[in-house]
């Protein structure tokens, strides 16, 4: 399965989840690494564009395609156990416990999650510290540019 990740120029293209434990986000608490991907560019593009201003578009981003074998263990999310308020904007603690509890767990290296921004569409999140996370890796990485329509 290929996923994919936008990434600023200038940080490392690396996968180790301390950009997301650095600040926290909708499914890990400040401290915790994990990966977030996509299910396609479109999506990465969406999950990041949220987060900027529109006084300025960045052009230093990067996409990141990364394969994820299929001997690698997925869990997928049961969307009917997740609170009410599970995609409200700030996140709240419910779902950085969550997946709080997926890192710590190691049962499984990935766990798709519903998207918060786009109804219907997926995100992989992706444990650091699972057996199977050396088999996941980078295939491809291109410059990517915001549609300056996007801002219109």
């Amino acid at each position: 399965m290929k996923v994919f990740r936008l990434s600023r120029k200038k940080y490392p293209t690396e996968l180790s989840g301390k950009g997301a434990a650095a600040f926290g986000a909708r499914w890990n608490s400040q401290g915790i690494e994990m990966v977030y991907t996509a299910e396609s560019r479109a999506l990465a593009m969406a999950e990041v564009f949220v987060h900027l201003s529109l006084a300025m578009m960045p052009d230093d981003y990067l996409m990141l395609t990364i394969d994820i074998p299929g001997s690698v263990s997925l869990t997928a999310l049961n969307y009917n156990t997740l609170p009410d308020d599970w995609a409200e904007s700030p996140f709240n603690y419910k779902t950085q416990k969550i997946g709080d509890r997926f890192i710590a767990a190691r049962e499984s290296c990935v766990l798709k999650v519903p998207s918060a921004v786009v109804q219907g569409d997926f995100n992989y999140l992706i444990n650091p510290y699972h057996a199977d996370f050396n088999l996941i890796g980078i295939i491809e990485i291109n410059d990517f540019v915001f549609d300056r329509r996007l801002i219109k």
